[in-house]
């Protein structure tokens, strides 16, 4: 695996280091000794897949907090997503700012966000795929959002709005 980091402070985007041959490939997608290598405690508790039917669906933006926060390794396994990330930590050096990266069943990418981040994305094709894993189950009464148009965060879709659900409509705004 190949690790790059992002703009937000613990995050990462993961690229697969493929070995190709004549019968396909093979790469690894989660060892706890190359995480940890890069000073990322993850431990996966669940494991997530998410289906969005139609190109331009925003799913997010989630997070749980105290005392069920979860860090996230998302990958798409079919079409495409934008994926984001928006630092919802106060002590962060990048605090309320957001990062977004394409995932592909083609380009095999991987991100990784910490705690304390929301995450959300927007499918770019039809029948697009995710699987995550999360370091914490999931706890309803832990469970917020924010609204993915929030001009607070200023996040930059890339198409049009075409499905949300009324949970992530209804998310709050950031205080100024």
């Amino acid at each position: 695996m190949l690790f790059s980091q992002c703009t937000i402070a613990g995050a990462w985007v993961i690229e697969l280091a493929p070995h190709n041959d004549e019968r396909g490939r093979f790469a690894r997608a989660w060892c706890s000794v190359e995480f940890a290598q890069h000073s990322i405690d993850f431990v996966p508790l669940q494991a997530n897949i998410v289906l969005s039917q139609r190109a331009g669906t925003i799913r997010g933006l989630h997070y749980q907090v105290d005392p069920s926060p979860e860090a996230k390794l998302v990958r798409c396994t079919r079409g495409a997503v934008f994926d984001v990330i928006v630092d919802l930590r106060p002590a962060s050096v990048s605090y309320r700012k957001w990062f977004a990266t394409q995932l592909s069943a083609d380009n095999g990418r991987m991100l990784y966000l910490p705690a304390g981040c929301a995450h959300g994305c927007q499918s770019l094709e039809a029948n697009t795929e995710i699987y995550y894993m999360a370091s914490a189950l999931f706890a309803a009464k832990d469970a917020r959002g924010l609204r993915y148009d929030d001009p607070a965060i200023g996040i930059t879709w890339p198409l049009p709005v075409t499905s949300l659900s009324e949970q992530d409509s209804d998310w709050p705004a950031l205080q100024p």
